[in-house]
């Protein structure tokens, strides 16, 4: 019984030691002196993902009157309009592109585009954001460690009871042996796993609270939808139409995953259609900083296919879910099924 023992606390040891060095050395090179963020865009991008740039780039188009709403959730270019910035660009162009005008479609296809996309890239280059999908296997690492410790507490109860019973135990009860270093494998790998999921970097959080503090005073409805989502639209007249289509187009990505998992699983071939292209660059697991993005998996609205499923800002910031947990490019993004992406997963 005392080996036992002995191999449950070199188990629980060595693992949690593993972890942690790899947790460290996971860490992105943040660029010198501490980056800040550029501008808007960027800062909508780190507090909610490409959904919450076309999200203040919607709003910002919509408020002016560039783009008129003409139905329920159907929207259209005024003549004359121009972009002021890529974002606003992106959706103009998928406007364009759309047969129908829903805007939850235009929305999606918005975030696929490259210019929104390549926020993500620079923003990880300075070392804001962690690569999309770069601690998965540590997250599951540390979840399966707090598992398995979980398991072990409980199975240690009725080992301790036989061995007392049989009288061929140590000394203290197994289960007092063995309680401390479980439970400190079972704390130290929810924590690890939570920290392995978060995509924004503690530099990037400083530089988003900077931006926000930046911009306190500043009530237009654009700029407090780049830095705080959709839940910082008060609007009342915007939040009823981009609400509804943050929700939808996370429906409508949860609708494609499942028809692509079943034409993978077929053989089929893909659809050049734009919601068949999964999203390179999700929301930040962790909500952005100082939890004003408010994003999580299952919130906000999304865009995804069998790679990835993501979204931006439905009502609260955005969210990303992934059996892949997203992919980077170091170029561009999903625009179309010839553009450079790695596929991997708020």
């Amino acid at each position: 019984m005392s080996i036992l023992i002995a191999l449950v606390w070199i188990a629980v040891v060595t693992s949690t030691t593993l972890l942690l060095i790899s947790l460290r050395r996971a860490r992105p090179p943040v660029a010198e002196p501490a980056p800040r963020l550029h501008d808007l865009s960027e800062a909508a991008f780190m507090a909610g993902g490409p959904g919450a740039v076309v999200d203040a780039a919607l709003v910002s188009l919509l408020g002016d009157g560039r783009l008129a709403i003409g139905g329920p959730g159907i929207i259209h270019v005024r003549p004359g309009a121009r972009a002021g910035d890529p974002a606003e660009r992106a959706v103009l162009l998928a406007v364009q592109a759309a047969a129908s005008g829903w805007l939850y479609r235009i929305r999606y296809t918005a975030m696929l585009d490259p210019a929104v996309q390549e926020i993500g890239d620079a923003l990880a280059a300075r070392g804001l954001v962690a690569a999309p999908g770069s601690g998965r296997g540590r997250r599951r690492w540390g979840m399966l460690q707090a598992l398995l410790c979980a398991v072990m507490a409980f199975a240690s109860i009725p080992i301790t009871i036989v061995t007392l019973a049989l009288d061929a135990g140590p000394r203290i009860p197994f289960a007092l042996a063995v309680l401390p270093a479980l439970i400190g494998g079972l704390v130290t790998g929810i924590v690890c796993a939570k920290r392995a999921g978060r995509r924004i970097t503690a530099a990037g959080r400083a530089a988003l609270r900077e931006i926000r503090a930046q911009h306190l005073g500043n009530p237009a409805p654009q700029v407090q939808t780049a830095l705080f989502g959709l839940r910082g639209l008060q609007d009342p007249y915007l939040r009823s139409q981009l609400v509804p289509a943050a929700r939808e187009a996370r429906l409508a990505a949860a609708q494609t995953r499942a028809a692509g998992h079943r034409r993978h699983s077929s053989g089929a071939s893909g659809s050049s259609d734009a919601f068949t292209v999964p999203v390179v660059w999700c929301a930040s697991s962790d909500g952005g900083a100082g939890g004003g993005g408010g994003s999580g998996c299952g919130s906000g609205s999304g865009c995804g296919s069998s790679g990835s499923s993501c979204g931006g800002g439905g009502g609260g910031g955005s969210s990303c879910s992934s059996s892949g947990s997203g992919c980077g490019s170091s170029s561009s993004s999903c625009g179309s099924s010839s553009s450079s992406c790695g596929s991997s997963s708020s």
